[in-house]
């Protein structure tokens, strides 16, 4: 149903010139009792109780309230419940005496993002002085903007480092939404080789980085510049990711030569990943460099480009350097190339099959099984093994490889029908991953199913045995295929019901710097816990602690030079709880060593998370945040799929000051 909301945005603008209320000065301290953390406050376990049953009626209450710290708090809230109904009320807040409430009613503005808000905001920031204000304004109008608010950003005049810092995020934030211009590119690229701030830098890089449907041809040699002598590491490589947009004759040459000298592993693997497109012989020694790689993810990361480039990738030259391979991934990588580009293929998938039934390791078992899709002979062993696995990776990674195998574009139509036996199979399983994959495969609209499935009643069948909120995320791809099916227009998105309260009394009894230690076979991670900023998310994971329910797991996910990830029970990335808890987002982004939580959209958290390899702010406020690496980023930057957690234990490291 639409809302009207011209009435409401005009009494925002009147109250806005209203007078807030004064900051209080009383001492909220009470020395009768111990306050551990900030939650000994009764009012502010209410406010979070308000924030994760999600009701905006009393927390809208809470932004009038007299003591400044609850309207911060009701503000911040909303960043999380994100209902537009608050819209109208954060303006105003947006005028309040406080500046950390300012800063709080602009965060959730831009995490409601409804375009509704911009005019005002824009309004807001041609009058407002405080540079922290500024900064986070001005970002979060990137996340709504339109082509006005875009104009308004780029020429906005920053008169300090900090505004000028949410100034470039703001344009990142738009170019993230496909908001951009020729404009905006080239602020970006000024600021890149301007003497600026590290902070604008590293926005200014992932703007180019990701902003989608640019040619930063143009830019070449100021680019060039900045992924070879910024002392950056994190710009440098956000940069070379850019390199994919710049077509010159001599991209092969430079991006080479950074593979070959950066000293930092992300730049490297971030440049292999920018040379699609070149031929095979002007980056050939680039790429056996990064198969050689002294850290696993670039060598990772260099098998998965040959992967997606592997036309006219020479197999003599793969085969060399398979023989210098020990990873099982990275093995499994080259052996997909070489099998897709070989003229006899029979014999090489008979050896590769024979290799993968020698095989023990599970993880390891799964690459090969991958491997072996680059032979559309091979479906048949590919789905046997698929539903005879005896470990949940392995059948999951094998209805990968199915599903991959008939998306590719010189697919036999021969095999069509036998694929669509293979994938009502995989719906039929009861499987969470089988079902899931096939699911997903059955409403690609290029591959026809609808005539292929008359009669979807088994889509629904599966559906009404899952467990939820346990099995949420198969829940959602069933329910978007069959609305394909149907030929209907997408269904809300299923939710999760409110089963899982904070942990209240848990959370009271842990400190502000309580840290933990993850033990795994490559060595010790210690994180500190965020228990103010996301005390749901912190109870529920120190619950699963206690339980030792992470002891014995493995990380069953690492994308290079993005994140490692771990806490799942099956091993396969499907494994979730019998209760989900509610999405948190504070003021916080994720750097290197963030953990966050793990989650199929927004609320269906429960027990798997992982931890960044290097900044990702396209998840700023899309992933909870709830802890930090302060030691062994080393290892996080070493760890491998299948690498085993021994266990995890509770610490408390006290700060210093």
């Amino acid at each position: 149903m639409k809302k009207s909301y011209t009435l409401l945005f005009a009494l925002a603008a009147f109250a806005a010139c209203r007078q807030q209320p004064q900051q209080s000065t009383a001492v909220t301290t009470d020395t009768a009792t111990q306050q551990i953390n900030k939650f000994s406050d009764a009012t502010l376990r209410e406010l979070y109780t308000l924030q994760d049953e999600r009701k905006t009626t009393e927390l809208l209450n809470f932004l009038n309230h007299p003591k400044p710290q609850y309207r911060q708090e009701a503000a911040l809230a909303f960043a999380s419940v994100q209902d537009t109904l608050a819209i109208p009320q954060l303006l105003i807040s947006l005028s309040d005496t406080s500046t950390s409430i300012r800063v709080a009613a602009a965060y959730a503005l831009g995490q409601i993002g409804h375009k509704k808000a911009q005019q005002a905001m824009i309004r807001h920031l041609q009058q407002e002085q405080q540079p922290a204000v500024q900064a986070e304004a001005l970002e979060a109008l990137g996340k709504l903007a339109d082509s006005g608010g875009l104009n308004f950003l780029v020429n906005y005049q920053a008169a300090t480092a900090k505004a000028q810092a949410g100034q470039a995020w703001g344009l990142y934030r738009a170019g993230l939404r496909q908001v951009s211009s020729e404009q905006a590119v080239k602020q970006a690229v000024q600021w890149l080789t301007e003497n600026k701030s590290e902070e604008v830098r590293l926005a200014a890089a992932h703007q180019l980085a990701r902003t989608p449907k640019i040619d930063l041809s143009p830019y070449r040699q100021q680019l060039t510049t900045v992924v070879t002598s910024d002392p950056s590491a994190e710009v440098r490589m956000a940069v070379a990711q850019a390199f994919a947009k710049v077509n010159a004759r001599d991209k092969a040459a430079l991006l080479s030569g950074v593979v070959q000298s950066d000293p930092d592993y992300r730049v490297r693997l971030s440049a292999i990943r920018s040379m699609t497109g070149l031929e095979f012989e002007e980056i050939d020694k680039a790429i056996l460099t990064g198969l050689t790689d002294r850290n696993i993810n670039t060598a990772v990361a260099t098998a998965e480009f040959l992967q997606a480039n592997f036309a006219g990738v020479d197999s003599n030259t793969l085969r060399k350097a398979l023989a210098q391979v020990e990873d099982g991934r990275v093995r499994a990588g080259l052996i997909w190339v070489i099998l897709r580009n070989s003229p006899d293929k029979t014999k090489l998938s008979q050896e590769y099959q024979q290799l993968y039934l020698r095989t023990q390791n599970p993880y390891d078992k799964a690459h090969l099984l991958k491997a072996l899709s680059a032979d559309y002979n091979n479906h048949q062993f590919i789905a046997k093994e698929t539903f005879a696995a005896p470990q949940p990776v392995i059948g999951t990674y094998g209805m990968e490889a199915l599903t991959a195998m008939r998306q590719q574009g010189d697919f036999p139509k021969a095999l069509e029908q036998e694929f669509a036996n293979i994938f009502k199979q995989g719906i039929a399983s009861g499987d969470v991953s089988l079902v899931g994959l096939a699911a997903g495969v059955i409403r690609n609209p290029k591959l026809n199913f609808r005539e292929v499935y008359r009669d979807h009643a088994f889509l629904t069948a599966a559906q009404q045995k899952l467990v939820l909120p346990r099995d949420m995320e198969t829940n959602i791809e069933l329910q978007k295929t069959i609305d394909y099916l149907s030929g209907k227009e997408q269904s809300e998105t299923p939710q999760n019901p409110f089963t899982h309260p904070i942990d209240w009394k848990l959370v009271q009894t842990l400190h502000p710097d309580q840290q933990v230690v993850i033990e795994t076979e490559k060595g010790t991670i210690t994180l500190e816990l965020f228990v103010e900023d996301a005390p749901g998310s912190v109870a529920n994971f120190v619950e699963l602690v206690n339980k030792q329910f992470f002891d014995g797991l493995y990380f069953h996910r690492v994308v290079p030079n993005f994140v490692a990830q771990g806490g799942d029970k099956r091993g396969d990335g499907w494994g979730s709880s019998d209760y989900s808890i509610r999405s948190e987002f504070a003021l916080l982004h994720y750097r290197e060593g963030y953990v966050g939580m793990a989650s199929a959209g927004k609320d269906t958290e429960s027990n798997q998370w992982f931890i960044t390899h290097s900044p990702a702010p396209h998840l700023d406020g899309r992933y909870t945040i709830f802890a930090k690496v302060v030691e062994g980023m080393e290892v996080v930057h070493q760890l491998e799929v299948g690498d085993k957690i021994k266990q995890v234990n509770l610490i408390l490291r006290a700060k210093t000051n």
